[in-house]
């Protein structure tokens, strides 16, 4: 009976089955999906230039996915305890791996941020997202249950760690990210307004420093600012591709933009599907994004435990954030930042790191299957 689907079966996958929110889940499976289609067509070329196998990006997003979404559904069957445990443990070992890049990780396009383990390249930070956001829904929670436990100041220590980390690799791009979602946490705890102001002033002065103190942060910002032939090569590639897609596009495999564009298949796959499935996809993709993040927060909204709020609304606002950052880079709405589009870009570290994110997403957003746990704090 352990793999039965029927109502009344006591098995984990009925259990699982009857209370997993099947919109978010459908909707997850259609990114992925397209995330599969799109990196069929964006990565020969690539793979080409760099003198490769036409489908060697393609053969290794077919490893990595059934690993993902193995992780993504194992998680979503799984209790708040476990939810919260597998965070804080994954955070621990996440920070162990960020100071581990910063002293012994090989550098990429000016930024410290890949390890090298088993044959295979890891991105450590892609994970800080998913497993900080529980945490610090976790010690949040904790604070608002018992005024002795310190789990705001204990959270704003973490915060400052992880963006101290993200920093010095530096990784500017996902290190708004973490603070952008982690005020938004904190807002959501009852973060008082005078304290708003001062985050913001404390993110804006990041902000500042950043951008007089990093070389390529400074450039990017510049970049953006200039106009018609003074765009970057790429950004300029990319509004080509949705010139060239118009409404229908110009058919599967008949882009010619993605032949020119160095990250066609991770941080310019929007301008992919732009030329040759044309603004259909990228509104069905723009709209699969924005259903998950609002029906996420509707759900969590729903139960009166400000763990599930805080955690729900913080992976999904992440998952969406990450989403929005990478559509507005192509179609250059901010400055241009290497961050991958969840489940849609190539990538074996972004992908399980969304797996996670989207697998702790589902088991708590799970129908009256908490209530055991729902109280408690650890």
């Amino acid at each position: 009976m352990l793999f039965s689907l029927a109502r009344n079966s006591r098995s984990v996958l009925s259990n699982w089955w009857w209370t997993v929110d099947k919109v978010l889940l459908s909707l997850i499976l259609a990114l992925v999906l397209v995330g599969l289609l799109l990196t069929f067509s964006a990565s020969p070329s690539v793979a080409n230039r760099i003198g490769a196998d036409s489908y060697h990006f393609v053969k290794r997003q077919l490893f990595f996915m059934p690993l993902a979404l193995a992780l993504m559904l194992f998680l979503s069957m799984q209790n708040l305890k476990t939810i919260r445990r597998v965070a804080i443990l994954g955070y621990a070992a996440t920070i162990v791996l960020m100071i581990f890049t910063l002293l012994w990780g090989f550098e990429v396009k000016g930024a410290t941020r890949w390890i090298r383990l088993f044959g295979f390249t890891l991105q450590p930070s892609e994970f800080v997202k998913p497993t900080f956001i529980v945490v610090a829904a976790w010690l949040f929670d904790g604070q608002q249950k018992s005024a002795n436990f310190p789990g705001n100041m204990i959270s704003s220590f973490l915060f400052a760690l992880t963006v101290g980390l993200l920093l010095l690799q530096p990784d500017f791009g996902m290190t708004v990210v973490v603070c952008a979602i982690w005020g938004f946490q904190f807002f959501l705890a009852g973060l008082s307004m005078k304290l708003v102001g001062a985050l913001i002033a404390v993110f804006a002065g990041i902000a500042l420093t950043a951008y007089f103190t990093l070389d390529h942060v400074h450039n990017r910002v510049n970049q953006f600012l200039v106009s018609g032939s003074d765009l970057s090569y790429q950004v300029r590639k990319s509004l080509e591709a949705f010139q060239n897609g118009s409404l229908f596009g110009k058919g599967p495999g008949e882009g010619v933009v993605k032949m020119n564009i160095p990250d066609a298949h991770t941080d310019f796959i929007f301008a992919v599907a732009a030329e040759e499935y044309g603004l259909i996809l990228c509104l069905f993709i723009v709209a699969v994004f924005a259903i998950i993040v609002i029906r996420s927060m509707i759900i969590s909204l729903k139960d009166n435990n400000l763990f599930i709020i805080l955690s729900a609304s913080g992976l999904s606002a992440s998952f969406g954030v990450q989403g929005i950052i990478n559509m507005a880079s192509t179609l250059h709405l901010m400055p241009t930042k290497g961050m991958t589009m969840p489940f849609v870009s190539y990538g074996g570290s972004s992908v399980l790191a969304t797996a996670l994110g989207m697998g702790m997403l589902l088991a708590i957003t799970r129908k009256n299957v908490h209530a055991e746990d729902k109280d408690e704090t650890y």
